[in-house]
């Protein structure tokens, strides 16, 4: 009897970079999304984007905006690029974040998608709120003194 072993090719992480400098990050949960096999396919691909996409409760359910997925070329069935996305969750976790993104100034954003050991496609949401012109500045100007400190140190380390 011969084992044949199956290697999985790993899927690109799609990432939405801007949403951690346009939010403070303030909880975070796994979810799992609805897809067509042709949506899949293209997000294996890395041809999707998360970029301006965010998160709406509407009737007890979570859907996902502006969730941007091209045309896989050799699909069968042509779906609509930025339709909405319904989210899996718990309806006790969903009603959780419905009370807390009822607060003012607080929005659901996808941080990424990817997909798990199983082969599931999942997104990482998060619960954040908005940060000011002078938060992101001070973001910018804290991570830049900290690369600095880091590259003289690794200068006077190499010495």
């Amino acid at each position: 009897m011969t084992w044949l072993s199956i290697t999985m090719k790993k899927s690109p992480k799609l990432t939405n970079k801007k949403a951690f400098h346009d939010f403070e990050i303030l909880d975070r949960i796994e979810a799992g999304i609805v897809l067509k096999g042709s949506e899949v396919k293209s997000i294996r691909a890395g041809s999707a984007s998360l970029r301006d996409s965010y998160g709406r409760i509407e009737e007890n359910e979570l859907f996902l905006y502006n969730f941007s997925i091209s045309q896989y070329p050799a699909a069968r069935e042509q779906t609509e690029p930025r339709r909405k996305k319904k989210l899996l969750l718990h309806a006790g976790e969903i009603a959780r974040w419905q009370r807390k993104s009822e607060t003012k100034g607080l929005t659901i954003v996808p941080l990424s998608v990817y997909f798990n050991s199983t082969g599931r496609a999942k997104v990482e949401i998060a619960l954040a709120k908005g940060k000011r012109m002078y938060d992101k500045r001070r973001a910018l100007r804290e991570r830049e003194e900290k690369r600095s400190i880091d590259r003289a140190l690794k200068q006077k380390g190499a010495k």
